[in-house]
């Protein structure tokens, strides 16, 4: 049992492990409706031998009804297990679904975004859609047909063995032949359902490029040869998808045949049984109870054939899905804010890969609690790259720390750590209150005042409790980026980076925003990300990104002086040279 637990989400057996509750459940009527199943193959035979006995008089119509009513109450009995057994191996089918899909979005989302960009998105979605569907099915069919075939078909055995031994013995060789052939046959059923996996997942990229690039493909006039092209690829799922269910389905008749063929050595031997000269003595109900039962076993046999399959072909998804599982780790849980530690960036370098050219190289400073830190540069001169950097999503050189936590390159992730305002507000259709809680409880009231949204959400109709759309599209470019940047300080970390968070509002609200940001975030590092350089000469530090890949570290007064292009651009936002260079 303790292995078990230890296991992680890489096993099958840890989701088995995580619903044993359920299972127990499930044993417990599984194993009662599936020894009940022997109950029909027995009223059976009392229903031949009562009829054949009323015809001869030795019993009335009476016993007849007797025997009915008991036989209905029984079977209601044995169809009440079967249903709760049926209803909990469903709640644990989907039980494990929705934890396969939580540990593999823990891992999609933990994926660095280069890594993603390089995946196959058509692939990537058929793992995630296609694939756990698939397993749990193949889960949920091997832990139904573990009792509505394996224990029914020891509770058959047992009751065929004590009718007459020596004829079960010679009828029990045929449903072995179905498992035989389904076991030989199960190379082509993997190897097409593969195949069908594989063609799936190109179909899907394909659709997605078609759709993605569908205006470009039209102004090159490209669009014929790209519906060619398409047209194949469905071609090829169409073929694949037919050969893999060929090879699932039609194989089942098969089976069912090879192990039917003891029926004939049932009706031969079992008619000399009845008539006294085989090895038992039996009376119309025990040949009918004989017959029935092997014709339930028998039929069982080719469902296990069948299951055989399935499982199969979830093997082959459980392949796919399997290193996604294995590399999930849990998600950080966040708590509040750790008390704000002192940034250490040395020698911070970063090339996008392919290229030779670095965006910015031997770039080192350190920041406090309390201090804002300007980062500025010509456009296309990696500003948004730098702030991106501290996220950990790509491989960067030299060191970032915060504290004595080393941040990326396999150390500490940055959850918990740094918050993040983008220049894309990235809202969605909620009220205005659950877009900058985003989960969190809490009163929100007091980063609305931060931002200068509180007279905003005043006016609105009901408050923060009114809808924004989807996007934010009911507010104003302002109000959404304010409202991203509400979000990020309702989310207090000790190290936030806002990336360009006031392109959208006026001088006034800008000014004041910084103000309350220096008021109440003492305990934190900002680094502000902008191209709009009027609060720059009250900032602690700024960071200059020449374009070139070089970088320079100074105050406001100094890069004025020092640096022409840092000067150029403050002048030309301040055409009278006002400031403190007036």
């Amino acid at each position: 049992m303790f292995f078990l637990k230890s296991l992680g989400p890489g096993s099958v057996k840890y989701y088995f492990y995580q619903e044993k509750k359920l299972l127990l459940i499930v044993t417990l009527s599984g194993i009662l409706y599936n020894a009940g199943m022997t109950a029909g193959p027995w009223f059976d035979g009392q229903l031949a031998q009562y009829f054949y006995d009323l015809l001869g008089g030795s019993r009335t119509a009476a016993d007849m009804y007797a025997l009915c009513l008991t036989y209905a109450l029984v079977i209601l009995g044995v169809q009440s297990a079967r249903y709760v057994k049926r209803l909990y191996v469903r709640k644990f089918a989907n039980n494990i679904s929705l934890a396969m899909k939580a540990v593999l979005y823990r891992h999609l989302v933990q994926t660095p975004t280069a890594a993603m960009e390089e995946a196959d998105t058509g692939a990537l979605m058929t793992k995630v859609i296609s694939d756990i569907d698939t397993c749990v099915e193949g889960m949920r069919k091997f832990t139904t047909e573990i009792f509505d075939t394996g224990v029914v078909m020891i509770a058959y055995m047992v009751m065929l063995f004590w009718y007459d031994w020596r004829l079960t013995l010679f009828v029990l060789l045929f449903p072995p032949m179905a498992y035989f052939l389904a076991d030989r046959l199960r190379r082509f059923v993997a190897l097409t359902a593969a195949r069908s996996k594989e063609s799936s997942g190109a179909l899907s990229g394909m659709t997605l490029d078609r759709i993605g690039n569908a205006v470009t493909y039209r102004v090159y006039g490209e669009e014929k040869v790209q519906d060619k092209y398409y047209e194949n690829y469905l071609q090829d799922y169409e073929k694949k998808m037919i050969l893999a269910n060929l090879w699932e389905n039609t194989l089942q008749p098969i089976y069912k045949v090879i192990a039917m063929i003891g029926t004939i050595l049932v009706v031969l031997w079992g008619g000399r049984n009845v008539l006294g000269t085989g090895w038992q003595v039996w009376d119309i109900a025990a040949f009918s109870t004989y017959l029935a039962c092997f014709v339930k076993l028998a039929t069982k046999s080719s469902h296990a054939a069948k299951l055989f399959n399935a499982v199969q072909k979830a093997q082959v998804s459980w392949q796919r899905i399997q290193p996604h599982l294995q590399a999930a780790a849990p998600l950080a849980e966040v708590k509040e804010a750790a008390p704000a530690d002192v940034l250490t960036v040395r020698e911070l370098s970063f090339t996008y890969p392919g290229s030779t050219q670095p965006v910015f190289a031997h770039l080192s400073f350190t920041a406090r609690p309390g201090e804002i830190i300007g980062i500025t540069g010509p456009v296309a001169c990696g500003k948004t790259t730098l702030g991106q950097t501290f996220l950990c999503e790509h491989p960067h050189g030299g060191h970032i720390f915060f504290g004595s936590r080393e941040l990326g390159t396999s150390q500490v992730p940055p959850q918990g750590i740094v918050g993040y305002c983008g220049h894309d507000a990235e809202l969605f259709a909620a009220t205005l209150n659950e877009n900058v809680r985003f989960g969190r409880s809490g009163d929100i009231r007091r980063v609305l005042e931060t931002v200068c949204m509180d007279k905003d959400c005043a006016s609105f109709p009901r408050g923060i409790e009114t809808p924004i759309g989807e996007g934010g599209q009911r507010l104003s470019g302002g109000q959404q980026a304010r409202i991203a940047l509400a979000r990020t300080l309702f989310h207090h970390c000790p190290l936030l980076i806002l990336d360009d968070p006031f392109a959208a509002v006026d001088m006034a609200t800008e000014k004041q925003i910084y103000t309350n940001l220096r008021r109440d975030y003492k305990n934190s590092i900002i680094l502000l990300i902008s191209h709009r350089l009027a609060l720059f000469p009250h900032l602690d530090q700024v960071i200059w990104l020449n374009g070139d890949g070089s970088a320079m570290v100074s105050t406001h007064d100094k890069l004025y002086h020092e640096q022409p292009e840092y000067r150029r651009l403050y002048d030309l936002q301040h055409a009278k040279g006002g400031g403190r260079h007036a």
